[in-house]
């Protein structure tokens, strides 16, 4: 008999508690059975020297046995069991072996049973073939089969736990390869790729490689959603199929889907990466929240192991941990806020987004990003100068500084700063040119005014200013953040821009909605999503005095009432305030222009913000107008 070679040894676990052999006969008897455990464990998982074949066999054709052997696991899904010698029983009339099994079904969970293999001494050891070694019920034909059992996604709840992400009926739609000749189904995948007016060379080729019995998709609709053209078309390409089933679908297909994310089959990468979590043909978040979730969301799946006879009889059930339903995740969103503020966007081509943030607690109620994003989400991880609404943070270093509202300041229609020439915006109102109160100044967003008051400031109170309204200072809410960066500035002309928000100054729109919520408050106000997510202010953000505040919140007022922001005016309801903003950017060889504004009403501060627009007034004002009107 062949010596275990030190590969199969390593699949060998010693069972504690065996009496030792003494004889020759125990001995060999042993060594046939270890030669067994061995072998099967290693023929499972498709070792290519065929283990079984050096196994000493009685009565039975060494090739057969494998063969056999192979047909009754190939239903495990790959599963590998370890196999061990649980007894030897050399002295009885029918000398035999206990085998000792243990499949790991899923993750923490193992299957465990024990069966009996006779021996039979010559001059060596022989082992006797039949299904039972295998599992102890099994009969000549029959084979084990392992199916594993969904979980239900958690949900994704929004504002008074009303789910947002839940599990919808679907469509899904492919080339079902055990209803089509293998040549034929390259064809037909070619025509439903057509069809469906997907990549077609992706797909064929996704076709070709799946296995004879698989079902390969190619698009998912929603139940309700499955074009004409498609139902009428199915039917004429041979394998094509429609299968019905449930996915973790938002209320619309853009329902916040640059943060929501999607749920999907996993990729190659997905499974490469963690092939103990997942399998090919999961599915699991590929995406957003949904995958930064996954774990929690997707719950654990179960698995249950029958026998299937050969006859096509009733399975017999042998093992079954069954599925743990994902646990909900709870975020602050407003489904009807969220709405709105994507219909306000619906029609803006450019690169848009809104984001709505309750200054009372900081909740995200709304975080829209537009088609012209191109499913990027610049709402809250958008990098873009905020320009002039930063004017509210360059207020309050002033106000640190000594400035009070009242204080007059300059404001001529250019300034020069080491030879750089800066001006006020294109249709500024002449009359506000000149000498003028500070409250002026940023109702009617003067420049010049800031830039010639920056000798007022000292290093770093331009940042202290912003950190003190939630900008500045990034740390992990648990979903993709962007809090904007004040850095120091590297000459004086740099300086004087981060004054009107350009320089180096960088904000996301949740940043720029987190100032005016700060404002509304009259404390520092980080914006949350995530409900389990503790948030805190900042140690680094200097909190707002009470009179700074008020001062502060009465100067964005006066941009509604006599400056910039005036059609905000006769938005019913509680005051508003507002600041709004453009900045310069270059595109390719063109100098274009953000467009932004900010604005708060009641419990309610909001962030709209354009990628190339006229001005804050004329983009942006109209859309955050739109907005408020209609949260009303």
């Amino acid at each position: 008999m062949r010596r275990l070679s030190a590969a199969t040894a390593l699949l060998l676990v010693p069972a504690s508690g065996l009496a030792a052999c003494s004889s020759t006969d125990d001995d060999g008897a042993r060594a046939a059975a270890e030669e067994l455990a061995a072998a099967l464990a290693e023929a499972a998982v498709g070792a290519e020297d065929d283990p079984l074949a050096a196994v000493d066999w009685r009565g039975a054709n060494a090739a057969a046995v494998a063969e056999e052997y192979a047909a009754v696991v190939a239903g495990m899904d790959g599963l590998a069991p370890t196999v061990t010698v649980a007894e030897v029983d050399a002295g009885a009339e029918q000398p035999t072996a206990t085998l000792a099994w243990s499949w790991p079904v899923v993750e923490g969970e193992q299957w465990t049973y024990e069966t009996t293999v006779d021996l039979a001494e010559g001059e060596e050891w022989t082992v006797a073939w039949d299904p039972a070694v295998v599992e102890p019920g099994l009969e000549e034909g029959d084979t084990l089969d392992v199916r594993t059992l969904p979980s239900k996604r958690g949900d994704i709840t929004g504002a008074g736990g009303r789910a947002i992400v839940t599990e919808r009926p679907v469509v899904r739609v492919g080339i079902d390869k055990t209803k089509v000749p293998a040549r034929r189904a390259v064809t037909s995948a070619r025509a439903l790729a057509q069809l469906l007016d997907i990549q077609v060379a992706p797909y064929v080729k996704a076709v070709r490689d799946a296995g004879d019995k698989a079902f390969v998709e190619a698009i998912t609709f929603r139940a309700d959603d499955v074009p004409a053209e498609v139902r009428s078309g199915l039917p004429d390409i041979a394998g094509a199929h429609q299968v019905s089933a449930d996915l973790a679908l938002a209320p619309t297909r853009d329902f916040a889907a640059p943060i929501l994310g999607r749920v999907g089959p996993v990729t190659a990468e997905m499974v490469e990466e963690d092939p103990e979590t997942y399998r090919p043909g999961d599915v699991a978040g590929v995406s957003g929240l949904q995958a930064r979730y996954d774990d929690r969301l997707r719950g654990t799946p179960g698995r249950v192991v029958s026998a299937v006879p050969a006859d096509g009889g009733e399975e017999r059930e042998l093992f079954r941990v069954d599925a743990t339903d994902g646990e909900p995740l709870a975020l602050t969103l407003d489904q009807r806020l969220q709405s709105l503020a994507e219909q306000v966007l619906g029609g803006v081509r450019p690169a848009s987004a809104l984001v709505a943030v309750r200054p009372s607690d900081g909740a995200i109620l709304a975080a829209a990003n537009g088609s012209g994003t191109g499913g990027q989400n610049h709402a809250t991880f958008g990098q873009f100068a905020p320009g002039s609404t930063f004017k509210a943070v360059t207020s309050l270093a002033l106000l640190r500084a000594g400035l009070t509202p009242t204080t007059p300041v300059q404001c001529p229609a250019t300034t020069v700063v080491d030879g750089k020439q800066f001006k006020n915006y294109s249709d500024y109102p002449s009359s506000a040119i000149g000498t003028i109160p500070l409250e002026e100044a940023i109702a009617q967003s003067c420049n010049t005014a800031l830039i010639n008051a920056r000798d007022e400031l000292a290093d770093g109170d331009l940042a202290d200013a912003a950190a003190s309204l939630g900008l500045g200072i990034d740390h992990d809410l648990g979903f993709p953040a962007y809090f904007g960066e004040v850095p120091p500035p590297a000459s004086e002309t740099e300086g004087a821009a981060d004054l009107i928000g350009q320089g180096k100054v960088l904000a996301s729109p949740m940043a720029m909605a987190a100032v005016a919520a700060s404002v509304q408050a009259g404390t520092t106000v980080v914006p949350r999503l995530v409900e389990d997510v503790d948030v805190s202010v900042p140690k680094e953000a200097k909190p707002l005095r009470k009179q700074e505040a008020r001062q502060l919140k009465a100067m964005l007022r006066r941009v509604v009432t006599n400056g910039s922001g005036r059609g905000l005016a006769d938005v019913p309801g509680p005051p508003v305030i507002a600041k709004t903003g453009t900045a310069e950017y270059a595109d390719g060889g063109t100098v274009r222009t953000h467009a932004w504004m900010i604005a708060a009403q009641g419990d309610l501060a909001v962030a709209v913000f354009v990628q190339t627009g006229q001005s804050g007034s004329q983009t942006a004002g109209p859309l955050l107008e739109a907005f408020l009107r209609g949260a009303r």
